[in-house]
Parts: structure tokens; sequence; C-alpha cells
């Protein structure tokens, strides 16, 4: 029986990812035949946001790996984390642990083969932690994740309640329509490559920002 790991090697290869040529991942050589193939298994199975690497994801992971200070020695969680780049990137920065979230379990799959492949560990926890909470991490890293009305709802107050009890919270965004116009700190901006299928352009200005409490 096909596991959801064997989906994840099955249909991506492994191959450096374009602004961290230092790090790789499982990628997929087809998106939009992938992301097809995903919606024709019905609303029960997620998009394959864990297939390919989002320009926020990239521009995050590309700051805290040449900032490894922010999470070195610290516990880290990657909200939403998709293909697990951003985690990844905060265990080769030294965190002293690095949590792995989504709700879709070939996420988490692809973020297991992503963090072996890379030669780091990643704790993996599947499920909605937006409606339950997380106190465990002094930082909380979120990238592209302000891509839709409802998901931003849900996000901003998780990502301002961390930063009100003290956490360090960064966000990679590369211009979405839901970013928030208040309480953000913008640390830095990157012209990262993406797909052009999924993105209609080769490359876009993508930032990182630091959330406050308000």
């Amino acid at each position: 029986m096909s596991t959801t790991a064997d989906f994840v090697r099955e249909n991506t290869r492994l191959a450096p990812v374009p602004f961290l040529p230092e790090l790789v991942l499982h990628q997929a050589d087809e998106p939009i035949e992938l992301w097809e193939r995903t919606e024709a298994g019905g609303a029960e199975q997620p998009p394959p946001f864990w297939a390919f690497a989002w320009a926020g994801g990239q521009a995050l992971a590309r700051h805290v790996l040449d900032l490894p200070d922010l999470v070195a020695g610290r516990d880290v969680l990657d909200l939403a984390t998709g293909s697990g780049l951003v985690a990844v990137a905060a265990a080769r920065a030294g965190a002293r642990s690095v949590v792995a979230n989504d709700i879709d379990p070939f996420s988490l799959a692809a973020a297991e083969a992503n963090a072996a492949a890379n030669g780091v560990r990643v704790a993996l926890v599947e499920g909605d932690l937006l409606t339950e909470g997380y106190a465990d991490a002094g930082v909380i890293l979120a990238g592209d994740v302000f891509y839709s009305r409802e998901m931003a709802s849900l996000v901003l107050p998780f990502l301002r309640a961390a930063a009100s009890r003290g956490a360090l919270v960064l966000v990679g965004d590369p211009g979405r329509a839901y970013l928030p116009a208040e309480g953000l700190v913008f640390r830095a901006a990157y012209d990262v490559p993406v797909i052009e299928a999924l993105e209609s352009v080769p490359m876009r200005r993508t930032s990182v920002w630091q959330v406050l409490t308000y």
C-alpha cells in the first residue's frame, strides 16, 4: 500500500532550492499537473503546497540562515510548514528544537523527507494550532500564510498572541493580498525566484516582517 511518504517521493524530485542553494527540497517538476491531480482527489485532500518552494518561505528561510542568532538555541515553530523548508532552515541555523506544523499529512511527510535530505531533525505536529494555541516556542516562523482572507483572519490573532507572550514572530510574504497593513515591522526584502506557472512571474520581491502585539 502506498504511503504519504511514497506519494511525496513519487511526485517530486530532490533538487536545490533556487534561493537557498545550500538546501535541497523534494519539488514537483510539473506543478500544474500535480495540482490538478490533487484537486481531482476531492475536497478532503488539500492543494499540494508541500511540493513547491514558495516565495515567502524562501525569503524567511534565507533570513534565518543569514541571521542564525534569531533561532540559535531556541525552540522554533514553523507554522503551516508546507514543504518544511523554513523548519529545515531553522534547524540548520542551530535551533534547539524545531516543530513543523500543518493540517495536511502529505505536508508533514514532505517535511520529514526534506529534513532527512538536509541532515537535520524536526518534530512533526499535525493539526490546527490556530484554534488550539501553542505556547511552547520562543520563535514562530510563518511563510506565505496571508494568501486568503479566511487564512489571514485565523492566523493573525494566533501570531499576535504569540508576540504578546514574548515570542519572536517572523513572517515571509511576497505581497499577498491579505498581508495586514499595520502591526508589522519590516526586517528585510529579497528578490526570490519563483515558479512562473504558479506565480505568473519568474521573480517576486518578498519581505520578512516581525509581528507586533498590536
